[in-house]
């Protein structure tokens, strides 16, 4: 019988995750019934007429803010991440972003999206690259940076891309949030080893991370490993495909999703919850976790299943478009426009695709009396 590795000392810098018992590890021995995690959204920066619609971006932002405030759940809004277009945006676009946030949500906490500018003729790594944008965030407080992934971060070896991670970190004066792919999303990406996680992980000025995954249960990796090990490091679920996991585990959601679905994340969130955990809103008065919560799984998940349907070419990088049909569906935004600049467009008949979408989660919202439309938050 092969011999896991459970020590991060055991560690190499190229031991793959199936050589440790954090790749074995069941979802089900993770489960926790009484951590409500935040939910980190990446909101949508809509458009109308070619041009930013800012009280579209704004109402979105009250919709989903009042779905959490009506479960009780810690909401941070995700600014200029890839649900709000960071590799369109011109850096004058990036600040306003910021600047119309805070002037509307003065006290509230964001994460800031960061990417490496202006390296697509380097031939190597260049850590300066990050600045012009961590430069713009730093400006305000109350936020955390996420440093997104670049190609030539992820052309680097486990030691060197620590290394360029570290040098990062040096221009943080803000909490720092590290970011991982799978080859699905980008086929330059590359998801961390676990050697490489537990050095980010140690990180003073590393508070978490976020990893996307299509093909390989790396949040779940993550999640068994920091919890095992006692890390102060929270692994963030940016898996829009499988939501529900990150509330089975009390951990943190960070995705796209929640502009689309917000409402039913919220409340699931609160369900699975049992009646002692501190932070449940609306107890079952049986002292357990309400199993309708199953139901509300299934319903966000078909929804955001076909928001983040792949196309031909294997990308669900147009899910910014259908997302933006959802919320003009709803009567959120006044056009399903995506950037003009952004080629990832879903086609003729995208409005009837998510009409039809939404038919079950509003169904279950409705049965569950969970208020999902645009503008009937409040009642």
């Amino acid at each position: 019988m092969k011999t896991l590795i459970s020590t991060p000392e055991a560690l190499t810098p190229t031991t793959p995750w199936q050589d440790t018992v954090w790749a074995w590890t069941g979802e089900e021995a993770l489960v926790d019934h009484a951590t409500k995690a935040r939910l980190c959204a990446a909101a949508l920066l809509p458009f109308r007429d070619g041009k930013p619609d800012w009280a579209g971006f704004i109402a979105s932002i009250r919709w989903m803010q009042a779905a959490a405030d009506h479960f009780g759940v810690e909401l941070v809004v995700v600014l200029n991440a890839d649900t709000g277009y960071i590799f369109n945006l011109e850096d004058a676009l990036y600040a306003e972003v910021l600047t119309r946030f805070r002037a509307e949500f003065p006290q509230a906490k964001f994460i800031a999206g960061v990417t490496a500018r202006g390296a697509e003729r380097d031939h190597g790594f260049k850590a300066e690259r990050y600045l012009p944008l961590m430069d713009i965030v730093q400006q305000h407080e109350n936020c955390e940076v996420m440093l997104m992934t670049s190609r030539w971060l992820n052309t680097l070896a486990p030691e060197p891309r620590r290394d360029a991670y570290y040098q990062i970190a040096e221009w943080l004066i803000r909490p720092g949030i590290v970011h991982a792919l799978e080859p699905a999303f980008v086929p330059w990406a590359t998801p961390f080893e676990p050697w490489l996680l537990w050095q980010l992980a140690l990180h003073p000025k590393f508070v978490g991370g976020k990893v996307s995954t299509l093909d390989e249960p790396h949040f779940l990796y993550w999640a068994a490993m920091c919890r095992d090990l006692g890390l102060d490091f929270a692994p963030h679920s940016g898996d829009d495909f499988g939501i529900a996991t990150a509330i089975k585990m009390g951990l943190p959601l960070l995705i796209g999703a929640a502009v689309s679905g917000a409402p039913l994340i919220c409340a699931a969130k609160d369900m699975w919850l049992n009646d002692d955990a501190s932070q449940k809103k609306f107890k079952t008065g049986t002292g357990r976790f309400d199993t309708r919560v199953y139901k509300v799984f299934e319903a966000f998940q078909s929804l955001e299943d076909q928001v983040f349907r792949l196309d031909e070419h294997m990308s669900a990088a147009a899910y910014k478009h259908s997302t933006a049909h959802v919320l003009h569906t709803l009567g959120i935004i006044a056009a399903p426009e995506a950037h003009p600049a952004c080629p990832d467009l879903r086609g003729e008949g995208e409005a009837r695709r998510m009409t039809e979408a939404l038919r079950r989660p509003q169904r279950v919202a409705q049965r569950l009396g969970i208020p999902f439309a645009g503008g009937n938050l409040g009642a």
